[in-house]
């Protein structure tokens, strides 16, 4: 069985993007991709394109097709995925699923989303499920879990505030970010109250944007020279059918597991994680869920972390979600280029070659919907 590897990559700024239709800022990350890998859009055996909201916003349909014409690529299998936030993330396991059954040698994934629409509204799973008709939207569900957190864990409003100003400071170096101007703790705190105690700096802003990236086999990895391995990719959904514990996440904890004993390491093995910072608390959580500190000590981790810490795993250093943008089926794409551009940099504190890029997705009985780990390895020339 063959490995997955990523060959090139490809990634707009996020941001507002009103002159450029979706389909645009598909082709430009894809091309940027194909250019990256040294890859003619013939060598490309499958695609598969994620879009979150298009079908809601616009109407459009398998927008993979038209996007990808653009760029030259027609005659082969077009898939056109949709995960929730895990789109492009999803749309990344299936084309290393095909990669290693030795369907193709070489995948093209892109992910792209189109967020500053006036139809679009408050962010939910699903219009017609009971949470959202009661009034649990995202940003309320995500407060519920703060306020659990601070309960029985005693997470202090600093603590939440803390993602928010290291993830902005990271942005300033991340020239595709959205959101780059320095904020302070009191910033955070005294922002305009989203939903108790989430304020509007906690929650991630909406965004235009795509990415694009092209996987490939052992053998054309070599070809092209790439230096991304696969280690592991997973994808699991919730559990739906027991009592959640809103100050833990146990999907998380779950696909980690999992993801660590396909890539055969360990969390403190890692050089730096790109996780799921929807809000101030998801980053939180999943510090706890990933194992990056005990149950918890999410709220200290933040600290330490915004301290400059060298200790800790370095976590969002693209600026995350919060300050990154948060293009919905671009986002899952834009972690794992991150992940090995920050491997690729050999920046940070600690050394080593392995990242991990975590994303989820959805909510459902007060447990997500999709949850994606995927484990990269940077190899030696």
């Amino acid at each position: 069985m063959t490995t997955p590897w990523i060959a090139g990559c490809g990634l707009t700024a996020f941001g507002r993007h009103e002159e450029t239709p979706l389909e645009g800022l598909a082709a430009t990350a894809a091309r940027e991709a194909l250019l990256d890998a040294g890859l003619a859009p013939d060598r490309i055996g499958m695609a598969v394109f994620a879009n979150a909201l298009a079908a809601r916003l616009s109407g459009s349909l398998t927008v993979g097709q038209d996007a990808l014409a653009h760029i030259g690529l027609s005659g082969c299998a077009v898939v056109n995925v949709e995960n929730a936030c895990t789109s492009g993330s999803t749309a990344f396991h299936l084309a290393c699923m095909a990669i290693r059954a030795g369907e193709v040698e070489a995948a093209l994934v892109v992910g792209a989303e189109k967020m500053f629409h006036p139809a679009l509204g408050l962010i939910d799973s699903g219009k017609s499920l009971p949470d959202t008709l009661l009034g649990r939207v995202t940003p309320a569900g995500f407060a519920l879990r703060a306020s659990r957190h601070m309960d029985r864990f005693g997470t202090t409003a600093e603590q939440l505030a803390a993602v928010s100003v290291k993830n902005r400071r990271a942005a300033a170096d991340n020239p595709r970010a959205m959101m780059r101007d320095p904020i302070t703790l009191g910033d955070v705190l005294a922002a305009p109250m989203v939903v108790d105690p989430l304020t509007r700096l906690q929650c991630s802003p909406i965004a235009d944007g795509a990415a694009a990236l092209v996987v490939v086999n052992d053998r054309l990895a070599r070809e092209l020279g790439a230096r991304l391995r696969v280690r592991a990719s997973v994808l699991t959904s919730g559990n739906y059918d027991q009592v959640a514990d809103l100050s833990e996440w146990h999907t998380d904890s779950r696909t980690a597991r999992v993801a660590y004993e396909r890539a055969g390491i360990a969390a403190g093995d890692l050089s730096v994680v790109e996780c799921h910072d929807a809000f101030s608390i998801a980053e939180i959580l999943h510090y706890e869920g990933l194992g990056l500190c005990p149950p918890g000590q999410g709220g200290r981790y933040a600290e330490r972390l915004l301290a400059g810490d060298t200790a800790c795993i370095p976590v969002n250093p693209s600026g995350g979600l919060m300050s990154r943008g948060h293009p919905v089926a671009a986002t899952g794409v834009a972690q794992i280029i991150e992940v090995g551009r920050f491997l690729d940099s050999g920046k940070g504190a600690r050394t080593g070659s392995l990242g991990l890029a975590h994303c989820m997705g959805g909510d459902k009985a007060a447990d997500t919907k999709s949850c994606t780990i995927a484990i990269i390895e940077r190899c030696a020339a």
